[in-house]
């Protein structure tokens, strides 16, 4: 009998990978890098994970909304050559990631331009101390084209307050455009585990409702990137666990991130040809005590009193951490219960920015002599960390001049070491 030759023994094999190969490439989809691929248009996982199923990649404009438009700041980019770039936010900005990413593609997009990009990100921070600290860390520095914030993975994180949240990012919005009527600003919504469990139980996330109705009352354009985590891991296109990993994203998880604001960017300056001026028109208040002349008042020797002592360069000697700005630096430090600081300033809103570490105490306070109430400033990570945290302690108060008075109770929570308190700023509205 004769034998057929080699090659058509084994046609049957080469024809099933071909027609294999014909519906699945090898192409990578921006933004997922590693092991997905594409099936005719679709995303799938390798075979050992997913099976052979093909999965329709969520598309990403479902997920950003252009409002405004940035109109003004892709005018001065590309007709003024020249422009100023900020990012305020916690550790998600902080870090190194999307943000450089986002900051190339700028770059890249208006390419015979120069631009500054400034980094204002500080980890643990949300909008409260953005709406205080903007104009320090970023308004001084000259004049912003285009500003993105984030502040609602800390907001929920450090449980502001919804009334605090709304004052504070129309705050940071408001001093924005004082300081530059036709800045653009972008709002971004970063994922947490919070967030997901929110959204897969049909809840928006408050601090998102919070956040976005500044947006929207200002025509600000947002991306909402714990929506977009969530269901792009409901639809499998990637895993928490195994790709996402934090909300500190996993370099995997940043390329999410700068893929999405990236389109966003893309989109909504294509949408634009000449800078708009009505966007220099400021709308009414959403809330008449939103924070938007908030302003940090550093710690000098003349605030020292007796049981407060003025300590020009305050560092921990407890083996606890510390961060970038609160360490090294001027602090006021109490700790001798009874002892009064008094603290004068005109405004509507006053509070002290300070470290809340190992030996963190309870303050008592009173404002214009009014009744004595207490704030407990241990937090929950105060055990090995000096943290830097906001407090308001004064709010909706009449104009005109006031006094703050502050003491240490001599009770302290249970997991504190100490009764003391370390005061960096006082800060006003």
């Amino acid at each position: 009998m004769k034998k057929s030759p080699l090659y058509l023994l084994y046609l049957p094999v080469f024809l099933i990978i071909l027609s294999f190969s014909a519906t699945t490439t090898a192409d990578t989809i921006p933004g997922f890098p590693g092991r997905r691929s594409v099936c005719k248009g679709l995303t799938r996982y390798d075979f050992e994970f997913m099976g052979q199923a093909c999965i329709e990649v969520l598309p990403s404009e479902k997920f950003f909304i252009c409002r405004g438009g940035l109109a003004a700041s892709s005018g001065v980019f590309a007709n003024e050559k020249k422009g100023r770039v900020a990012f305020l936010g916690g550790s998600i900005t902080y870090n190194n990631g999307w943000r450089d990413s986002v900051s190339s593609y700028i770059r890249k997009r208006f390419p015979l331009t120069s631009f500054e990009f400034i980094n204002a990100g500080i980890p643990s921070f949300g909008s409260l101390p953005d709406a205080f600290r903007s104009y320090n860390d970023v308004f001084s520095k000259g004049k912003i084209d285009l500003l993105f914030v984030e502040a609602a993975v800390n907001d929920r994180t450090n449980a502001y307050p919804e009334t605090e949240q709304i004052r504070a990012m129309e705050g940071i919005v408001r001093q924005a455009k004082k300081t530059n009527p036709l800045i653009d600003i972008v709002f971004m919504y970063f994922v947490d585990p919070d967030k997901i469990n929110d959204y897969n139980k049909g809840i928006v996330p408050p601090e998102i409702i919070n956040h976005d109705k500044v947006a929207a009352h200002y025509n600000i354009p947002a991306v909402n990137l714990a929506k977009e985590v969530t269901e792009r891991i409901n639809n499998r296109e990637f895993t928490w666990e195994g790709d996402f990993i934090d909300l500190h994203p996993s370099p995997f998880g940043q390329q999410i991130y700068y893929r999405s604001i990236s389109e966003l960017l893309q989109t909504c300056l294509n949408k634009v040809t000449e800078p708009q001026l009505s966007s220099s028109v400021m709308p009414a208040r959403l809330d008449a005590y939103c924070y938007e002349n908030g302003r940090l008042l550093e710690i000098t020797k003349k605030n020292e009193t007796e049981g407060w002592e003025y300590i020009a360069d305050w560092k921990p000697s407890d083996g606890a951490g510390t961060r970038d700005g609160y360490v090294n630096v001027p602090m006021l430090t109490g700790s001798i219960p009874g002892k009064v600081l008094k603290f004068s300033f005109k405004g509507s809103s006053a509070g002290i920015a300070f470290t809340a570490g190992p030996d963190a105490g309870i303050i008592e306070y009173s404002i214009d002599g009014g009744e004595w109430k207490s704030k407990d400033l241990f937090t929950q990570w105060s055990r090995g960390l000096h943290l830097p945290w906001f407090l308001v302690l004064g709010d909706e108060l009449k104009k005109g001049s006031h006094t703050l008075r502050i003491k240490m109770s001599s009770s302290r929570n249970p997991e504190s070491t100490g009764t003391v308190c370390r005061i960096k700023y006082f800060f006003v509205n």
